[in-house]
């Protein structure tokens, strides 16, 4: 079984049904077994983001508590590596999220980034998520 490590982008276009690309993260979620793995620091962004749309906020939590998204990533023994990949990409945009996703696919080489390895040749739009 491959374990999909999920970013903030899909988590966003399935939670809010006005979202472009809704229908390709729904048809795309549908192919993945759960659980799907993320990090804190990639909820904290997707309730934000959400936080407008009624239930937003609430629909991340409950992926967690459904186990349909697992929490597998401690940034505080992480912490180096993950400061290591931000100071190595600091010419590009790199937020913590960024970091630690890039950090736990390097520890489970198994794990595609949804946004990126798995998901990404599927975008409606064919034009690379960033």
């Amino acid at each position: 079984m491959k374990r999909v490590i999920v970013d903030t982008g899909p988590l966003i276009a399935l939670l809010n049904p006005s979202d472009a690309h809704h229908e390709w993260a729904r048809a795309s979620f549908d192919t993945i077994e759960p659980p799907m793995f993320s990090c804190e620091a990639v909820l904290s962004e997707a309730c934000f983001l959400l936080h407008r749309i009624k239930g937003g906020q609430g629909a991340v939590v409950d992926l967690v508590a459904q186990g349909i998204v697992r929490v597998s990533f401690a940034l505080g023994s992480e912490l180096v590596a993950v400061r290591k990949l931000m100071d190595r990409y600091a010419s590009m945009p790199m937020s913590l999220a960024d970091a630690c996703l890039a950090r736990m696919s390097e520890l489970d080489e198994r794990a595609p980034l949804s946004r990126s390895a798995l998901l990404k040749p599927a975008m409606p739009t064919g034009a690379p998520i960033k």
